[in-house]
């Protein structure tokens, strides 16, 4: 069912040593960019026509125009389930709690009498997010895209989504609802690389954005490369993974659950139980094939997604060494189920999100803890965060110095000027002394 990995016994590597023995799912965007590059350059140059063109060939459905008409969001809310609704809309209300506490605040630093230095934070102008829809539904992926979004002030949001054959050519009816729910009224029916493409470059329908944000498949991922330059992104996702520490304290049915529920996603999702207990590795093993069998998307995403490489139960001397491994993996979503959970999660370096004990599955995450769901992936916790406030803003310096000021320290940036030999600098302080640099 899923295969296990012995690290005990010996010291651990370090480093890139370390991460080349643990699991990883083979996700080759750079390998992806050729593919995508005519699909990008079709839109740059034809615009909805190519966009039109795309779902035809790839969602198989006839469109007439792109973008979704605002009749469509309004249908989609009045006929959502209720029940679907509330829990939209609790979703909504915890992430606006946490993500209205990230906000920024112009902050001024006197450096000197007379001369400060100013740090204002200002959102991006537009952005463009973009919510899957291959094998599910994602309405939680446009709450996690959109509210960091709006929280952070962003005057100009629109979203993406791919036209569903089984829904007259719109996103799927749930999508639509979200958005409008969260007031995001300007949506287009487009998917993969082409979506990304139609934010970076503009057509006649959609006025181009400033960045583009949101999980999506490697061909997402692969124009998202493409376009780093030219636009902002958040980063490329790939499949998505988790990894559970856990110790002979944690209820075997419960990491089953939570392994179960990841490679639910995709047969590329990662599943991965590090623990110091063989006794809890088999109990979790026998858990899997029951727990299994009770649900859905059996054959063609929990089993290869478990079976696959990306997936293992790794066996580990002790908590220590676990610590060691999950720092090493960067799990996109990492759970800690272990005696004293809360210390050891704070021990953790590298996650896209941290999980603390029994009762706060990844599940939690995905909809209702408040956090956001969209995160670094593919051992990029190391150096990149997930989806925040902070992504939607930029910090501006703002230099703020009088002439006495700059008087005091002119001789030093003449120096230093002269030290990088870039006399054209020193000049330019020593233009406003009468080409003397005043004495120090």
């Amino acid at each position: 069912m899923i295969s296990r990995i012995d690290l005990r016994g010996d010291a651990l590597p370090t480093g890139g040593a370390l991460r080349d023995l643990l699991p990883r799912a083979e996700f080759d965007v750079e390998a992806a960019l050729e593919k995508v590059r005519p699909i990008c350059e079709a839109v740059h140059h034809r615009g909805d026509a190519a966009l039109i063109d795309y779902a035809q060939r790839f969602d198989g459905v006839a469109l007439d125009r792109v973008r979704v008409p605002a009749a469509a969001l309004t249908r989609a809310l009045e006929e959502l389930d209720p029940a679907v609704r509330a829990g939209l809309e609790e979703s909504i209300r915890r992430a606006r709690i946490v993500h209205r506490e990230q906000r920024r605040t112009t902050h001024t630093t006197q450096v000197v009498p007379g001369g400060t230095v100013t740090e204002k934070w200002v959102p991006v102008g537009r952005v463009g997010l973009y919510a899957p829809g291959g094998r599910s539904v994602y309405p939680s992926s446009v709450i996690m895209n959109a509210v960091p979004a709006q929280e952070a002030g962003v005057e100009s949001i629109a979203l993406a989504s791919p036209p569903q054959k089984d829904h007259d050519g719109l996103p799927h009816p749930t999508i639509l609802a979200a958005c409008a729910l969260l007031g995001v009224d300007e949506v287009y029916a487009a998917g993969g690389a082409q979506a990304v493409a139609m934010f970076a470059y503009g057509t006649e329908s959609c006025a181009p954005a400033d960045m583009v944000t949101g999980p999506g498949n490697i061909w997402v991922a692969a124009a998202k490369r493409y376009f780093t330059g030219r636009i902002g992104i958040d980063t490329e996702a790939g499949p998505t993974e988790i990894a559970v520490l856990a110790d002979d304290t944690a209820d075997p049915a419960h990491v089953a659950a939570d392994l179960i529920s990841q490679a639910e996603h995709d047969p590329l999702a990662a599943a991965v139980l590090v623990t110091d207990s063989v006794e809890l590795a088999d109990a979790v093993e026998k858990e899997l094939a029951p727990q299994i069998a009770a649900t859905r998307h059996v054959e063609d995403r929990i089993l290869p997604a478990l079976r696959g490489r990306q997936s293992a139960i790794v066996l580990v001397d002790g908590v220590e060494e676990g610590l060691r491994v999950v720092d090493a993996y960067g799990a996109e979503h990492l759970e800690v189920q272990t005696a004293d959970a809360a210390a050891v999660a704070a021990r953790v370096r590298n996650a896209g999100a941290i999980f603390v004990g029994p009762w706060a599955p990844v599940s939690l995450g995905d909809y209702c803890a408040g956090s956001n769901h969209v995160l670094p992936t593919g051992g990029c916790a190391c150096h990149s965060s997930g989806l925040s406030v902070q992504s939607f803003l930029r910090g501006i310096h703002i230099v703020d110095y009088t002439r006495d000021a700059l008087a005091d320290v002119a001789h030093h940036v003449v120096t230093l000027a002269e030290a990088e030999d870039l006399p054209a600098h020193g000049a330019a302080i020593k233009a406003r002394f009468g080409w003397k640099v005043p004495p120090q």
